[in-house]
Formats: structure tokens, sequence, C-alpha cells
């Protein structure tokens, strides 16, 4: 497969690289035969010990010496410019070879699925787990893609045309992308992450889940009309409704996402209506699809005062008769047509995808102390509501019964808190109740933080008793992850709610955060942390007969939960309940990962098989034994103390906010979302976000989330006499052995002598020198324990892509220390360029972070 990858993706790269030199622009030429320069005055200048300033000035010296200042930093910033066309290039040929480098009938595949339970016999056991199966991917706000939305459509239309092997095009779309900006110019809003975002959806997800539907009910040979499960693969949505920490996000503006996505849904059953119109031209079902196309067009387009269809089963209903008499008149021609439509419109609704509300528990705890405040006027008793005990509290709140939105408040946030639970009743009218039935608690400590949703949310959407909304608590830290089972065993002892959840099919939706998780505690002890809540809440939940349904909060990285995360989904054991996968997808993941038709099919499939297959084929061994786990928790905790001791040395925020680009993410126009939760002006790691967090090492090529404390953990091991313990587990379980895989991953794209002359600073030399050591640690206790000579030897594929991803993006690295260099020892001569050297540091981000395709 190696062989595949130099010949579809580094030789085509090579030589389509060479069309930049001959692109008519000014200086280009001179841009492009000096990077290869500089690219090579990095590596060998890094091999030697020299720092970033310096490799910087002896290129200038030995290849510009008559440049001025200002024509040095023009160049530099063309050098910024040319890789990261550079990148696009590289993004479009591998994702051009996708056929080509990955086996779409291998392993993790439907075709595979289908051939293995037959083989093995299973395959009514694999009919009645997709009965009831589901894959929830829910496509979050949180903002890491660089491209503005006219650079990706050129990059899709680069992709099409290298598939296609179109050189005059390609030539021309390469010259397009050397005259188009790659920066927003303007911070974009949370409506207009929802749109970019809807490009997905109409353009990759409205084609590929109905295929894979198809693909399996062909393959276990059910009609079309037998086939009941359509949510075996749903799609949630959170820009505009995601209010954590995002003052941008209000109720008026959850109202228009949810318009659009509708709006956006209806004019993919428009285009299908006119074609199948083409298509069914026959007595009778033509005047059916005729009118059929009549009562869509309004909903697509917002035109016209006609009849229009209120919801997915009138459509169904005109589709069903046309169905019917296509069969019974005219011998079914174009009978697959029509049932593709059927298909769409039965997994899709009037939908397209489901908005998931989110909020902070701490800003519902002050809008409730806003609301007792009104009514202690009438109930004297709610002025000793704070001195309560837990069980009291929520016993008042339950009882409580008034109209939150008759009351008037000071503060518009309570207000505007009011109004955004209101609002999921407006768009349950017009989208479905599907469109928007959930809503997240971000920070959940305690049963009373779910309470308050549910009771604000009951006093304000319910019919009766019946209130069509799923509350999830969601845990992230370390310490919340460990009371995750004691939080939900109090709300399951509370009648009402419990009433509430047997209404609610007897399911609850426990999400689960990676990000915050491995901030909090470092990469194993978050990991192995949301394994054990896991199999604590699962083990819970069956006791009150309550199916726990875990929400997966990953981001793009490893250090993030990132990564590969079909196998740790397949790696998981009876112990978990494993009726459904649900995860978030964000930023670069979306579009590496599900941006083009091939791609998108290929990592949905693998997904749905990773949750399926362990139910089915029971006799692969997944379960882990009592010892492997007492491992596992032993190697936890030994990497959560190493952890630990990094996170509290005194120097480790003030590295973050002095020696990292933290503080430019702010000023890089690609999210709605501010930086930190608290907007002060000192900063503090509790209110740093993830992504920043995250970026900041993977700018620096430090990693650190992604696998501090791995090597002192193994060591560790070792020094007890374990190590052929974890050795045996690393062979044995695909649960420990993915996690080691994706720590390699964080290694690979680990890069210090960028960072080097760090070492020499008097502030942070000790500190980067504490961190250096762990790397290497970490390289050369996973390579023991796995038995592997490289770093992801045994995946060659994403290892080939992951260096030269690189080794293009190693002149912006240097650039970028360069800048940082010269920004924290500025001389008194350099203050007139320090503006420059500001920019420089942030233009490299785009093509580091873009490079990376999973970097924060």
């Amino acid at each position: 497969m190696t062989t595949n990858y130099n010949e579809a993706v580094s030789t085509r790269y090579h030589i389509y690289n060479s069309l930049f030199l001959n692109l008519p622009y000014s200086g280009i030429y001179r841009t492009g035969t000096l990077l290869p320069l500089l690219q090579q005055a990095c590596e060998a200048g890094f091999e030697k010990g020299k720092d970033p300033k310096s490799i910087i000035k002896k290129f200038f010296s030995d290849f510009t010496p008559s440049a001025s200042r200002d024509e040095q930093f023009d160049l530099l910033f063309n050098f910024i410019q040319y890789t990261e066309r550079q990148v696009v290039l590289f993004d479009s040929i591998e994702d051009a070879a996708f056929e080509e480098i990955n086996d779409l009938n291998g392993r993790g595949t439907i075709n595979a699925l289908l051939i293995r339970a037959q083989s093995e016999g299973v395959i009514e056991d694999l009919k009645r787990k997709l009965q009831d199966f589901s894959v929830r991917l829910v496509l979050t706000a949180h903002p890491t893609q660089f491209y503005p939305g006219n650079v990706l459509a050129i990059i899709n239309d680069l992709e099409e045309a290298i598939r296609e092997g179109r050189l005059e095009d390609i030539n021309l779309l390469l010259r397009q992308l050397g005259k188009t900006a790659f920066i927003n110019r303007e911070k974009p809003t949370p409506y207009d992450e929802a749109v970019s975002l809807c490009w997905f959806l109409e353009n990759v997800f409205y084609h590929t889940i109905p295929t894979i539907v198809q693909k399996l009910f062909s393959g276990l040979q059910i009609n079309a009309e037998e086939w009941k499960n359509f949510d075996l693969i749903k799609i949630g949505f959170w820009p505009g409704g995601d209010r954590d920490g995002n003052p941008f996000v209000t109720h008026e503006i959850t109202r228009k996402v949810a318009q659009h996505l509708k709006r956006t849904l209806m004019r993919c059953y428009y285009r299908d209506a006119r074609f199948l119109k083409r298509r069914l031209t026959f007595k009778g079902v033509d005047s059916i699809i005729a009118d059929v196309e009549r009562k869509i067009y309004p909903l697509a387009y917002g035109i016209g005062d006609g009849e229009v269809y209120t919801n997915p089963s009138e459509l169904l209903e005109d589709l069903l008769k046309a169905r019917k008499l296509l069969i019974e008149d005219h011998r079914g021609l174009f009978l697959d047509l029509l049932d593709e439509f059927i298909l769409k419109v039965r997994i899709f609704c009037f939908n397209f995808a489901s908005m998931d509300i989110r909020q902070d528990s701490r800003k519902h705890g002050y809008a409730w102390e806003a609301i007792l405040k009104q009514l202690q006027a009438k109930d004297k008793k709610l002025k000793n509501f704070n001195q309560l005990s837990e069980e009291e509290q929520i016993n008042t709140l339950l009882k409580l019964k008034f109209k939150p939105a008759s009351l008037k408040f000071d503060d518009p946030f309570v207000t505007e808190l009011i109004e955004s639970i209101e609002v999921i009743k407006d768009i349950q009218a017009q989208n479905g109740t599907e469109g928007c039935h959930r809503y997240v608690i971000s920070n959940c400590q305690s049963a009373v933080d779910v309470i308050r949703v549910y009771q604000l949310a009951k006093l304000l959407l319910a019919k009766g008793d019946e209130l069509n909304l799923d509350i999830v608590p969601l845990f992230e830290t370390i310490e919340d992850l460990a009371s995750a089972a004691d939080v939900m065993r109090s709300l399951y002892s509370i009648p009402k709610y419990r009433e509430h959840i047997e209404r609610r099919g007897n399911k609850q939706t426990i999400m689960l955060g990676f990000s915050d998780g491995t901030k909090d505690g470092g990469y194993l002890r978050a990991n192995w942390s949301i394994f054990r809540a896991k199999e604590n809440l699962t083990l819970l939940s069956r006791e009150y007969g309550i199916t726990a349904v875990f929400f997966d909060g990953r981001g793009g990285p490893p250090a993030r939960g990132g990564g590969n995360t079909h196998d740790f989904y397949a790696s998981l054991g009876d112990t978990i309940e494993d009726k459904e996968v649900q995860i978030t997808i964000q930023g670069q993941t979306i579009s590496s990962n599900f941006g083009k038709l091939p791609s998108c099919q290929f990592n949905l499939e693998q997904l749905l098989s990773a949750g399926i297959e362990n139910s089915v084929f029971k006799k692969r061994k997944v379960q882990l034994s009592d010892t492997e786990k007492q491992l596992l928790e032993s190697l936890a905790e030994a990497g959560y103390k190493a952890y630990l001791e990094l996170k509290h040395h005194n120097k480790f925020v003030p590295y973050l906010e002095k020696m990292t680009p933290l503080p430019f993410f702010g000023d890089t126009n690609i999210g709605s979302r501010p930086v930190k939760r608290n907007q002060g002006d000192s900063l503090k790691f509790e209110d740093l976000r993830a992504i920043p967090f995250v970026g900041s090492w993977a700018q620096m090529k430090q990693n650190i989330p992604g696998f501090y404390g791995v090597g002192s953990a193994l060591q560790q091991i070792k020094k007890e006499g374990k190590l052929n313990e974890v050795k045996r587990l690393y062979n044995q379980s695909l649960f420990f052995r993915t996690l080691l895989a994706n720590s390699m991953m964080s290694l690979t794209k680990t890069y210090y002598p960028a960072t080097a002359y760090i070492g020499k600073d008097k502030e942070f030399g000790e500190f980067w020198k504490i961190m250096h050591d762990e790397y290497k640690l970490s390289v050369k206790m996973i390579l023991e324990v796995s038995g592997l000579s490289e770093l992801m030897q045994n995946n060659p594929i994403n290892r080939d892509s992951v260096k030269l991803r690189e080794r293009i993006v190693l002149p912006l690295i240097t650039i970028q220390q360069f800048a940082l260099q010269q920004l924290r020892n500025m001389e008194a001569t350099e203050k007139q360029y320090e503006k420059q050297y500001r920019k420089l540091a942030l233009r490299c981000m785009f093509g580091i972070i873009n490079a990376a395709r999973n970097s924060a």
C-alpha cells in the first residue's frame, strides 16, 4: 500500500507542484525557486542545532544578500502564500486518490460486513442489530477550518480535475488559487458558520446516507418497503444552537439556522422532484409528481403563497400513491428512482439535521436565581432556596407552576435564555420534533443542574406531561467523569424525571467530553476515565431499566478524542452500551473525513461497522479482564501524575501565553467564538477553550495534550516489572492498541528541533527540557511496547501522509518561530517592525493548521 501511496499521491504532488512555477504572477518564479532552498536550509539548520532566527538570517545572507528589510518581509509573506497553496494542492491530490489508497471493500466497509456475516452464519443477528442501531454525527460550530467558502469551492473543483487528469483545468484552478485570498476579512457570524456547514449536508451527506442504507437492505435482501430503521445514520447540528461561551448565539439566530436547514433540504427535494418529473411521464403518475414539485417549490425558495406540504407525511403520501400506480399500471419502470427519493424523505424528514441547544450549567443557575427572586414576592419560602439541600432544591423546583415568559428581568441574558428554550417549540412546529429535541448541559456537576433545565423546559414547552425534549448532561473534567454515575443515580431516583425518561423511550443520552478531559487530566487519564465512566453509567442505567446512549464530544486530533475513532468503537465490550454511536465532528475533520462522497461513505461505513460488529460477531476477544483493567488504571494514574506535575508547573500558563501563538487565535477570523470563556485580562487555565489550547501546542510542534505522560506511565510500569504484561495487553486489546496508535500520530506530528532554542531561555529553558524529555521517553517506550521500529510503522499510508505534510510546512514552522523569537526579545531597532512580525506569526498559523488536517 505504501508504494501505491507514493505513486498515487507523492509523485503526483511533485509533478503538479511544478505547475506553480509557471503561474503568470509577479515574483512567483523567484518565490518558487527560493522556497525549496529555504526548506533545505531549515532541515540542515535544525539538524545542526541552529535556532529559527539564525536559519532565516543565514538564508537571507546566502540567497538575497542585497534585499532590504521590507523586501525580506515581502519574500517571507510570499513563502507563506506559496506554501498555503501547496497544502491545498496536496489535499486535493490526496482526496482524488482516496479510492486508490484505501480499500473500499476491505475491513470496516459494508461489503466486508455482509460477507463476514454470511460466512459466519449470523445474517439474522445482523438484521436484528440493524433494526434499532444508529450512528449520529453531530457537526459542530467549533472552528478549526481556516479556508473561506470560495477557497473550499476551488479545492472541490481541483480535486475533481485531478481525479480526471484534466491538466488544463488543473492549471487554471491553480492560477485561480494564486489570485484568491485565503483569509476571511471579517469574523464569520454563527449563522455564517451554519451556512458553511450546510454545504456538506447538501452536497455530501444527502447523497451518501441513502446510498449506505440502500447498500445494506440490498445486501441483506430486504425490500425497500420493509426497511424500518430510517434513523440508522442521523446528522446533528450545533451551529446556531451551541451557546456555551458564545455570546453571539441568540434565539433569533437559532430560528434562522433552523429555517435555513429546512430550506436547504427542500432545495434538494425540489431538484430530485424535477428529475423524477423528467422520467415518470406516465399517465396518473406524471400529475402526482407535478403536484409534488409544485408543493415543494415555495418551501425551497420562500416564493409564492401556493399550497405547500406542512409535514413529511403529506409528501410521503403523494409519493406512495405514485409508487402504487407505477407498480400496478406501468410495470415499475424507474421504480428505483422513486424509491430513492422516498428513502431520502424518510431519512431527512423536514429538518435535514437535528439542532442541539447547548448551554453551561452555571448560566441556568444564574437564570433561576433571577426567576426565584421574581417569585419570592408570592412565596416567601423561596428566599431560603440556596440554603436548601440538593434534594429539597429539586423538590421545590419541580413543584413550581408559573409562566416564565410573563416575568420581566433587568438582565437581558435571562430573557434571552428563556427565549432560547421557547424557540425549540417553533422549530419543532416548522421542522418536526426531530428538528430540535436535545438540550446539552455543559459543566454538569449535579442532578439539580439537569432539573433546572428540565423544569424550565417543561414550563415553557410541555403539553400536559409530554415534553419532547431530551436533556443531555455533559461530563468533561476528570472529577466530573468520576462522579457521573452518582449524579445520574440521583437523577434516576427522581420520580418525575424517571417518568420523563419513560415517555422518551427509556433512553438517556449522556455526553462525555474528551477535549476538556485531556486538558484537565492528560491523554491517558482522560481516555481511561471516559471508558470507566461509560462502564459505570451502563451498569447503573441497566439497573434502572434504562438504555444509556453515549454521545462523545470528540475533536479532530488524538488530544481531543480524534485520530482513529473507528477502532475505539470496535474495541468496546458488552460492559458498555452500544445501541448507538454518537460523536461530534468538527472543523477540518468534517472536510477531511466527510467532505467528499468517497471519503464520507468510507468513514460512515467504518463507524457503522465498528458499532455493530461486537454485538454480531461475538467470537473476537474485546472484553478487558479485571487484571487488564487494573493495569490500565495503573498506567492512567501514572500518566495523570506526570501530566499534573507539568500542568501545575509555575511556567505552564505563562509559557502558553508568552511563547506560543495562543494570543493570536482570536485574530484568525475563523470562527465566532472567543478564545477563552472568561473575557477578563488575565489568562486562567480553567478558562482556556480546548481548541486554542490544543492548537497552540500543535503550532509549536510540541503536541503536549496528545502524548504527555504516556512515556512516564510506561516507564513506571517497566520499573514495576510489568512491561511484558503491557506488551501482551498491546497485542490483545484493540482499545489499548488504538490508544497508543493515536498517541503515535501526535508524536509523529511533533518536531522539537524547531523550538530547541527555548531550551536555552532563562525563563522557560527548564520547562522546555521537561517537555522534550517526556517526548523522547514516550517515543522510546511506545516503540518498546509495540515492537515497532518507527512510529506509525503499522499504518504506512497515514505515516507517509503526515511526513510529507510536515515537510511541506517546515518553512512556515520556521518563519513562525522566527517571528515569535523576534517578538519575545524585541530590540529597540526592531520595534518599527513589530506589526510585521505579529502578522508573520498569525499568517503562518493558517498553513500549519490546514496541513495537519486535525490539529485543533
